[in-house]
């Protein structure tokens, strides 16, 4: 059993001191993304917003979507209002992203150093900028994180506090450094422990997806064809189309590395708490339905996978959920500095 502890402790302590730092980058940087919609909108809110804050009717919207599409040639997306863009915007197949208004079509204008930052930042936090296989390294690190890291620290401080609960939750704020440091990083492990535990596993679907959605499948009583692959549908059809449960957010125009139209709904423009429900139709150049997915009729293992992001940034749980996921951010670093100090301090007293 002492030869298994001691193996424990190592993987901990080398996982930590690697995969940890790792961690605790996309930590840092998720953190300062979750606040990106209020941000965003209040430092660009003549680009974002509209006049009064309330948006038009949804064939209004629709309609002027519509009527901005047949004024660009080459279109790649369109992205309707959505959480904290009340726009419309277009990016165009030379990256060019114009903003438009949801009701007059008006051009607002392109974008902005504000979103630009965001969009680096999320990239950092998904990939840490490097090209290909940086969202492996991001992926990888959730998984192992959450897998080995995690798991193990939670046994050594069950192993050691089990008995005596209270002791395991107290920090010793005027002991010297070596047991400050470990005092530190066992109490907020264990307390964070769960909402970490949330946000590496969702944190490595976005790297490994299929995978997530193949081991779900086992939930999965049957398959599902829908009835409605082999019918016709059009971008004018999605421009003219409304519904009480659905709202169409982007339309994804053919492009050099496939000639599909694809077409995303989701079940409220605005930002809100709870479950994440969306539909997708996917058609040939010839408007012919390939793919179509809808919450409502998807297989268990879709509607698990779909609620991955909500739990990620904490939007499942509203604004409470959302401060939580920001406060949990910092608790990776937190780790792997109290851990380090150990770690150094630990060797400083065996060299004495």
């Amino acid at each position: 059993m002492k030869k298994t502890i001691k193996i424990i402790k190592f993987v901990h302590l080398w996982l930590g001191l690697t995969c940890g730092l790792l961690v605790s980058i996309s930590g840092i940087t998720g953190a300062l993304y979750v606040w990106q919609p209020e941000i965003i909108r209040a430092l660009d809110s003549d680009l974002l917003l509209v006049t009064d804050g309330k948006l038009p009717a949804e064939n209004v919207i629709l309609s002027t979507a519509n009527k901005i599409v047949k004024q660009h040639k080459n279109p790649q997306y369109m992205f309707l209002p959505y959480r904290e863009q009340q726009t419309i915007s277009v990016i165009n197949k030379e990256g060019i992203t114009q903003y438009y208004h949801p009701e007059t079509a008006e051009l607002l204008g392109a974008k902005t150093k504000t979103i630009i930052f965001f969009e680096d930042l999320l990239n950092i936090h998904r990939s840490l900028g490097i090209p290909i296989i940086g969202k492996y390294i991001v992926g990888t690190s959730s998984i192992v994180f959450f897998l080995f890291l995690l798991s193990s620290g939670v046994f050594l401080w069950w192993r050691t506090y089990s008995n005596k609960l209270k002791k395991g939750l107290y920090i010793k704020w005027k002991a010297k450094k070596k047991r400050l440091n470990y005092d530190i990083h066992k109490t907020v492990g264990i307390l964070f422990f769960i909402p970490l535990s949330i946000i590496a596993f969702t944190g490595g679907y976005f790297t490994y997806h299929q995978l997530y959605k193949s081991g779900f499948s086992i939930l999965d009583t049957a398959d599902i064809t829908s009835p409605k692959i082999g019918e016709t549908f059009t971008v004018d059809m999605a421009l003219a189309e409304t519904s009480s449960s659905y709202y169409l957010r982007a339309v994804y125009f053919p492009t050099n590395d496939s000639n599909n139209f694809k077409y995303r709904y989701v079940n409220h423009r605005e930002m809100t708490s709870g479950l994440r429900k969306t539909k997708e139709i996917t058609t040939n150049e010839n408007n012919i339905i390939t793919s179509f997915s809808d919450h409502n009729s998807d297989l268990l293992s879709e509607k698990i996978t779909a609620q991955m992001y909500v739990f990620h940034l904490g939007e499942i749980a509203g604004f409470l959920g959302r401060f939580l996921i920001f406060l949990c951010g910092f608790v990776p670093l937190i780790l792997f500095i109290t851990g380090l100090r150990f770690y150094f301090s630990s060797k400083k007293l065996k060299r004495c």
